[in-house]
């Protein structure tokens, strides 16, 4: 304790805060990497005017409790104060869509990534660039409000994301990572930064030819990991720890996207080993041997925070409708009088999945709270269903839960795996849904028919992965790559519980993917005769 005690007074510690769809966590950890102190905050987004959104204030005042709770975290456990930290580094929620006008005041609300809203752009500029363009990525948003004529966009000094925003605040700066960059716009692989070709085939579009601006004047500098990319301002100290303890002068990482500090968290920055993010919404990333021969819709191309090409089939949605649930049982075991402590209520019911059939007995849901790009739903309609015939109970209603989780994702793996021959040694989970030990791990084996690793690690999540970005900045050897110092330095030690693929349960998951996809119509006719609201 005496050690940790004396980092934190000397400043030999790294925080790392990471905005995420549902909570908002700050992680302190030492030169050992471990985490020494923590702080969260709960927020969820909003819907209004048919836009996925969260409001300014609540991103300040987010980020000032988790901060604040971290810090008290440190005073109870070590009774010191923070005043100084060694390096910091912000995460948030990729894409997105947060344009900025002459007097840095956002013009319109934040347009999260769970938005589908931009499907024309999406479509043209993938068809320009002959590069997949996602309706979840900033262009294809800055690029949708041109086509809608809307006003502010002759206004637009700078567009950025949730993680560029608060780092630009707090530095000055307008930078970005390259992972997080590479949801914004392509990236050059060999320049690794955005691509020049795109940029100007985009100023020549016919829409954007008429503007004040051209698109390389309002995109942020992108750095890769390693590079400093600011200094904690006084001011931007008084806006992370609102009682002023907190000094200026820190030095920042690149603020980076979940996706890179998913990969980081998991040690998934090498070629031919891929993670899995599963929380809100569920992504699978592999590093890449080699492009991949064609343009496919379901697949997103970005890069790790060192810029290796990376492939991710992303889904909107995972845990919510899951989640949801099991509220539903939590209410009625309070009904009943048995109070169970809602994590112990997660592990009886995830462990019971584990007795049902290997195909969910013929049972089907669908999670979709929003909108679908994976398999084209502009909205979402949550619903379960089953025929006469299914061997519907308890054991398989969580299986069927836990295997749709992952379904929309897994029909973009398959053409990573299936179409593209992309060969895997390993994935690693990380998220929430992996914390009851061993039930999704398997159900996940079995739906990508490859080992799935967990470490005991996985739980920190983004926080830590962007607070990793943090340390190797400042403690890197020269030349040092990503790779070498996390295998080295961060996980030479690490225990990691691996479970290989069922037979049965591969089988039985393909299965449950095929009446998935054919069950698509159910969903389709939800959508379209139930109304939102």
């Amino acid at each position: 304790m005496g050690d940790v005690k004396q980092a934190i007074q000397n400043g030999n510690t790294v925080l790392g805060i990471e905005l995420g769809s549902t909570r908002i966590k700050a992680v302190l950890i030492d030169e050992e990497h471990k985490v020494i102190a923590a702080g969260s905050h709960d927020w969820e987004n909003s819907y209004i005017d048919n836009v996925w959104t969260y409001s300014i204030d609540e991103v300040w005042s987010g980020l000032q409790d988790s901060y604040q709770k971290m810090k008290e975290d440190v005073k109870q456990q070590y009774g010191v104060t923070i005043n100084k930290i060694g390096s910091i580094g912000f995460s948030a929620m990729m894409h997105g869509y947060m344009a900025f006008g002459q007097d840095e005041q956002l013009l319109v609300p934040f347009r999260t990534w769970r938005n589908n809203i931009t499907e024309e752009a999406s479509t043209k500029l993938t068809e320009l660039f002959q590069y997949n363009i996602p309706q979840r990525w900033s262009i294809a948003h800055l690029y949708q409000a041109i086509l809608n004529k809307e006003e502010h966009v002759d206004d637009v000094q700078f567009i950025t994301t949730l993680a560029g925003y608060v780092h630009w605040k707090l530095t000055g700066k307008k930078v970005l990572g390259v992972g997080e960059a590479s949801g914004v716009f392509p990236i050059d692989l060999e320049t690794k930064s955005f691509n020049q070709r795109m940029i100007q085939q985009f100023n020549q579009l016919n829409e954007a030819s008429q503007l004040s601006w051209q698109l390389e004047d309002i995109l942020p500098e992108v750095l890769v990991a390693g590079e400093e990319a600011g200094i904690l301002s006084d001011e931007g100290a008084k806006l992370l720890d609102v009682t002023g303890d907190l000094t200026g002068g820190n030095p920042l990482c690149p603020p980076e996207g979940d996706a890179g500090t998913g990969m980081v968290a998991t040690n998934s920055v090498a070629q031919r080993t891929g993670n899995v993010s599963a929380g809100t919404s569920a992504f699978a990333m592999v590093v890449l041997e080699k492009d991949l021969s064609k343009v496919h819709p379901e697949i997103d191309l970005v890069t790790t925070p060192s810029g290796s090409l990376v492939a991710m089939a992303h889904s909107n949605n995972c845990t919510s409708d899951l989640n949801a649930w099991v509220g539903l049982f939590e209410e009625f075991s309070q009904q009943v009088g048995m109070e169970l402590d809602k994590n112990k209520l997660f592990e009886m019911l995830f462990a019971k999945a584990l007795e049902g059939d290997a195909d969910a007995g013929g049972l089907l849901s669908f999670g979709y709270l929003s909108g679908e790009h994976m398999t084209h739903f502009e909205e979402g309609r949550p619903l379960f269903v089953r025929s006469s015939e299914s061997n519907f109970n308890l054991a398989n209603f969580m299986r069927t839960h836990l295997y749709t989780s992952f379904g929309a994702m897994k029909i973009g793996m398959d053409i990573l795996t299936k179409e593209e021959g992309v060969q895997l040694d390993e994935v690693l989970g990380h998220g929430g849904i992996f914390k009851t030990e061993g039930v999704a791990q398997k159900m996940l084996a079995a739906a990508f028919d490859v080992p799935v690793s967990v470490m005991e690690t996985a739980g920190e999540g983004g926080a830590w992965g962007i607070a990793l970005l943090g340390s190797y900045m400042i403690n890197k050897e020269q030349d040092e790559t990503l790779e070498e110092y996390l295998n080295e330095k961060v996980f030479a030690d690490e225990v990691v519980k691996t479970i290989s693929p069922d037979k049965t349960d591969v089988a039985g998951y393909e299965q449950f993917i095929e009446r998935y996809k054919e069950g698509l119509q159910i969903e389709r006719a939800a959508v379209d005769y139930l109304p939102q609201n």
